[in-house]
């Protein structure tokens, strides 16, 4: 069975919940899942759990930097370095797994942390059978050309926009 590429996208909640949501669904049907997250610390709720579940591996951040847009010159350079190591480093152990899932990979390509050509470069050349889940904002037509399914999460009302901040277990 060939692998397909997912793409969860929009301005809307859900984009993680829905591709987790899938790495359950695998690992439940006796899968091998590896989740990796751009930017985020691995404090969240479901990097938690998910940890917890047999079938699912998650890649540990070793490091934060921040907002893109706060960085210096020189924390841009190394912030890609590093998300660009994890990323070639999950294609590298995406054979040993069924389902490869890169939450925020827009994000990481829309600040450059990633390159997309690369990006775009590594889902071609993946194993056959490998489903690949890419999560974020602003996916590019590239992006979207590359991507069997594509679901667009789209913000109809959201707390925050009355100055709710994220709550730990909803939000994050």
């Amino acid at each position: 069975m060939p692998g397909l590429t997912h793409i969860y996208c929009g301005d809307g909640k859900g984009k993680t919940t829905a591709a987790l949501g899938l790495a359950l669904r695998a690992a439940g049907s006796g899968r091998r899942v590896l989740l990796l997250q751009f930017f985020k610390d691995g404090k969240s709720g479901e990097f938690a759990a998910l940890a917890g579940v047999p079938g699912i591996e998650t890649v540990p951040q070793t490091r934060t930097f921040g907002f893109s847009w706060t960085l210096t010159e020189e924390e841009k350079r190394e912030a890609r370095t590093y998300y660009s190591a994890m990323l070639e480093e999950a294609f590298r152990r995406g054979a040993d797994f069924d389902l490869l899932v890169l939450d925020e990979a827009m994000s990481a390509c829309t600040t450059g942390m990633v390159e997309e050509e690369r990006l775009l470069a590594l889902l071609a050349g993946r194993p056959e059978e490998l489903e690949v889940v890419l999560t974020g904002r602003n996916p590019s037509r590239n992006l979207l050309d590359a991507a069997d399914y594509v679901t667009e999460m789209k913000k109809i009302k959201h707390p925050f926009d009355q100055g709710v901040a994220a709550r730990r277990g909803i939000e994050y």
